[in-house]
């Protein structure tokens, strides 16, 4: 097979696999963000089996599967919080926002404006809250799922070994196969565990940011803002716009809002091109151009969920791309200096 021939099937593969990402996404995205929680669970279990030498792994590893549905738990209950006090401070956001109206009215020198009822009743609101509670119930019935699929995949855990056996019966297979596996298991350990470290420190420097600053449900910005730190490139940015847009709601004075602007800039910039290169490393082994593709691919492909997970997505993609000769190239383009291998592991474990 010549090499245009050879380009040209690889192509069609690549386009068939994304259809089919895309058609099967309400099952293969659940799942897809269960295998990433799966690891944070068990590399939080290992973490603590390693480091607290007295803790047994049988131990370890329900105490980490309680410490994240604790944390999950937590966010839920402040969400839920949030909109109350929302709720019951309406009046006040709806007397700020109309005088907003009025000043940007005033600025530009256009008639008076228009009521604030009358606006949401041209912004069609009742659609837009039906749209978001749809949202809100599919997000419940994905995380059961999610939430079934870690279970199921604790349970395989112990028959990986054994399968993997199955499968290569050659020697050399087995152990390509089984440093391949491992590359991407630490690959991506590595960089769920970074974005967790940078997501606590960014939500709880932010918190008392926001607390000292006087905005309004400072503990729900928090996690808004460690959330958003998952999202590559543009996580950082909305979860800066967002509180300060709130700021301009609460706050008479603009002053303030561009403190809160400021506050959470100053701790993104500090975490973002401080922290997280010196513990990154070379986990990810990605340009940033490419980085900014795949968010955008992987987002329209699966949405929230595959923005979340478009790094590690491509960086698996890139490792696997790299194990065949006709497939190199593709690995050779996403990685950041044209070495797919710079960010490879080693196992170093028995042999599956």
């Amino acid at each position: 097979m010549d090499t245009t021939s050879r380009v040209s099937l690889v192509i069609i593969a690549t386009g068939v696999v994304i259809a089919g990402l895309y058609w099967f996404r309400d099952i293969l995205a659940p799942f897809a963000l269960a295998v990433f929680l799966w690891l944070v669970m068990d590399g939080f279990a290992r973490a603590l089996h390693d480091r607290v030498s007295f803790l047994p792994r049988w131990v370890a590893l329900p105490l980490a599967i309680v410490v994240v549905l604790v944390g999950f738990a937590a966010m839920v209950f402040v969400v839920v919080d949030t909109a109350g006090a929302v709720a019951e401070r309406a009046p006040d956001y709806q007397e700020r926002i109309s005088a907003i109206i009025a000043g940007a009215y005033d600025m530009v020198g256009a008639d008076q404006p228009p009521p604030l009822a009358e606006i949401l009743r041209s912004a069609n609101p009742g659609r837009f809250l039906g749209q978001v509670a749809s949202a809100l119930q599919g997000v419940l019935a994905d995380t059961l799922f999610v939430l079934i699929y870690v279970a199921f995949l604790f349970a395989a855990q112990a028959s990986f070994s054994k399968r993997m056996r199955g499968v290569f019966t050659n020697e050399a297979n087995r152990e390509q196969a089984r440093s391949v596996a491992y590359s991407i298991r630490e690959s991506i350990q590595i960089y769920l565990w970074v974005q967790t470290v940078l997501a606590l420190a960014a939500g709880v420097l932010c918190y008392f940011t926001l607390l000292a600053l006087g905005l309004d449900n400072p503990l729900f910005w928090a996690f808004v803002i460690a959330l958003m730190s998952y999202v590559p490139t543009i996580g950082p940015l909305v979860s800066t716009v967002l509180p300060t847009m709130f700021a301009l709601v609460q706050f008479p004075e603009l002053w303030r809002a561009g403190a809160v602007f400021a506050g959470i800039s100053v701790w993104q910039f500090l975490l973002g091109n401080f922290a997280q290169p010196r513990m990154q490393g070379q986990s990810m082994n990605l340009s940033t151009l490419v980085v900014l593709l795949s968010l955008a691919l992987w987002g329209a492909i699966w949405g929230l969920v595959g923005m979340f997970l478009s790094a590690p997505l491509t960086v698996m993609a890139m490792i696997i791309l790299a194990q065949f000769p006709s497939t190199r190239w593709l690995a050779v383009l996403l990685s950041a200096e044209g070495k797919p291998e710079a960010g490879m592991r080693r196992a170093a474990r028995p042999s599956m």
